[in-house]
């Protein structure tokens, strides 16, 4: 049953540390798995593994398969009208099999004066790891972070419920991403919406300092050499203002300017499709990406590093 309200739409063709009651829940359902596999073993035959995780796609992950500019599936993409309601439209890509069962949802959002063309690099590539991605535009190019987090939620309603590939989405493993004041958006849905499974902050921007309501497992990418948004001013202190029992990590980019996120990034493509199918898809096999942390300083992709592990 789909966690999103209904919304009009106009559409043409082309995981953490979670609440207490989310934790125990999590942890219920793997018992119930596992006493399944238990079950299932009669005669030396085991259950299959993947019965674990009905939410695992794909086989098990390698360094190369996590920063490939393909992954595993299949992708095709629709377009969707700027007349929708709550947004201005923008581009779904979506996996093409239809034997897997559903996909976690993941809304993208633009930075001010940007369009979602902007971000249109992620779209096949997190796609074919198993996600349906939508890359929206915002009303206006000048929309503010709380109204861009707004439209990242009308969005997830979208995707969910009233575009052409609902039957492919898992309204209950939605996750948000965006870049500069959408990363601010980012923040500001993912306070709102803490049935959320993962938000990804990129290079955001915010007045507002502080998220420690945030239920959302988060990770935030800062740029070390970011003059719009400081790191100092926005990155860490929104990181550090993230309660301590939320899984939660903080990747800088060495080197890298505010507008990192705009182009092809192997880096940001690794830790965030990582980030995404620890969470999104519960799957533990990604975890190893994630924790230990990557070595920082010279000759590493990264100036800072920060994290909640080990995750649980």
């Amino acid at each position: 049953m789909r966690t999103y309200p209904l919304s009009p739409e106009t559409e043409t063709e082309s995981t953490r540390r979670p609440g207490l009651r989310s934790r125990v829940s999590r942890f219920a359902a793997r018992a119930a798995m596992t006493l399944t596999l238990v079950a299932g073993v009669t005669g030396g035959v085991v259950a299959p593994a993947q019965a674990a995780n009905p939410y695992e796609r794909g086989p098990a992950p390698t360094e190369a398969s996590v920063t490939a500019a393909r992954g595993y599936f299949d992708t095709a993409s629709t377009s969707v009208s700027s007349l929708v309601s709550g947004f201005g439209g923008g581009t779904i890509y979506y996996p093409t099999t239809t034997s897997q069962g559903t996909f976690g949802g993941v809304v993208v959002a633009p930075g001010y004066t940007a369009s979602s063309s902007s971000m249109s690099w992620m779209g096949h590539r997190f796609a074919s790891q198993g996600f349906v991605v939508f890359t929206i535009d915002t009303l206006t190019r000048y929309d503010q972070p709380d109204s861009r987090g707004r439209q990242i939620e009308a969005a997830l309603d979208y995707l969910a419920n009233s575009s052409s590939v609902r039957n492919r989405v898992d309204g209950n493993r939605m996750a948000v991403m965006g870049h500069s004041m959408g990363g601010g958006g980012t923040l500001a849905a993912a306070n709102d919406r803490p049935q959320l499974r993962a938000a990804i902050p990129l290079t955001p921007w915010h007045t507002q300092k502080r998220w420690p309501n945030v239920q959302v497992p988060t990770m935030i990418i800062g740029a070390e050499n970011d003059s719009v948004a400081s790191v100092n001013s926005h990155s860490i202190p929104f990181y550090e203002s993230l309660n301590s029992n939320l899984e939660r990590a903080y990747v800088e980019l060495d080197g890298a300017s505010h507008f990192a996120p705009n182009t092809s990034n192997t880096a940001i493509a690794k830790y965030s499709i990582s980030w995404l199918k620890r969470f999104v898809d519960d799957d533990v096999r990604y975890t190893q990406f994630l924790c230990p942390p990557p070595r920082t300083g010279w000759g590493s992709d990264f100036s800072d590093y920060r994290d909640s592990c080990p995750i649980t």
